[in-house]
C-alpha cells in the first residue's frame, strides 16, 4: 500500500503536482502562498512562488517592481538609499539631499570629498583661492567678503607692505609718521632694539632709543 503524500495544510495529495518543503512539511503551490509568501509594497500583489521576493527592512517587493521612487529605474543589484520609507538610486538620492556646491551649484555626491566653511559646502576642486584660482584644500585660508584667499595672495594683494624690508605685515606692527613697519623692522639706528611699546626720538629720518640719542648728542658736544 503506498503512503500517501498530502499538503499539510489542505491535505490535498500532493502526486503529480509542485509542491513545496517548509521545515520538512509539504505544501501545495496555493496554500505555501497564502501562508507565507508577502505582498508586493508596490503592487499590493502576492509575491508568488515563480517570482522573485526582495525584501528591505521586513518589506518586500517583486523584483521587477523594486524601482527607484523618482527616476523609476531598477534597484536591482544597484546601491539605493531610503529616505521616508521611499527608495532612491544614489544619483537621485544626491540630487534631492546631497549638498550643493556654492560655486558650480551641482550635487556633491556621497563620498566625494568636499570643503564646508560657514554652513556652504564645496567640492575640493571648487574651493579655490579668488586670485590664484588654485583650490585651497588643506591650505590656510582668509575670507574676504564674500572670496576666500590662500595667504600668500592675500598677502600680496591685501596685506601692508613694511617701509624697512618691503614685505607683507602679516600680524600686529607700527605705523609712524603714516608709513608701517614689522615691530622687528621698527629699531634704534644705533643698537637695534626694537622700539614699539617704548619712548624713542628720531633726527634726520632716523629713529633711535633715548639711550642711544642721548650718547649721540653727547658725542657732538
Amino acid at each position: 500500500m503506498v503512503e500517501s503524500y498530502d499538503c499539510k495544510e489542505c491535505e490535498e495529495s500532493l502526486y503529480g503536482q509542485k509542491y513545496i518543503l517548509k521545515e520538512e512539511n509539504p505544501y501545495c503551490i496555493k496554500c505555501y502562498e497564502t501562508l507565507f509568501s508577502s505582498d508586493c509594497e508596490s503592487c499590493h500583489k502576492l509575491i508568488g512562488c515563480t517570482s522573485k521576493d526582495l525584501s528591505y527592512k521586513d518589506r518586500h517587493w517583486h523584483s521587477e517592481c523594486f524601482l527607484c521612487s523618482v527616476c523609476d529605474r531598477s534597484l536591482v543589484d544597484r546601491a539605493f538609499a531610503a529616505k521616508d520609507d521611499l527608495l532612491m538610486c544614489t544619483e537621485c538620492y544626491s540630487n534631492e539631499y546631497s549638498a550643493k556646491c556654492h560655486e558650480c551649484l551641482k550635487t556633491i555626491m556621497p563620498g566625494t570629498k568636499k570643503m564646508q566653511h560657514k554652513d556652504r559646502s564645496w567640492h575640493e576642486n571648487c574651493f579655490a583661492c579668488n586670485r590664484c584660482q588654485q583650490p585651497i584644500r588643506t591650505r590656510s585660508f582668509v575670507q574676504k567678503e564674500a572670496n576666500h584667499y590662500c595667504l600668500p595672495c592675500y598677502e600680496k594683494q591685501f596685506a601692508l607692505q613694511c617701509s624697512h624690508c618691503r614685505k607683507p605685515i602679516t600680524t600686529g606692527g607700527v605705523n609712524y609718521r603714516d608709513q608701517p613697519w614689522h615691530k622687528e623692522c621698527f629699531v634704534c639706528i644705533g643698537c637695534k632694539q626694537q622700539l614699539a611699546g617704548q619712548r624713542f626720538t628720531s633726527r634726520d629720518d632716523f629713529t633711535y632709543c633715548l639711550s642711544c640719542f642721548c650718547n649721540l648728542a653727547k658725542g657732538k658736544r
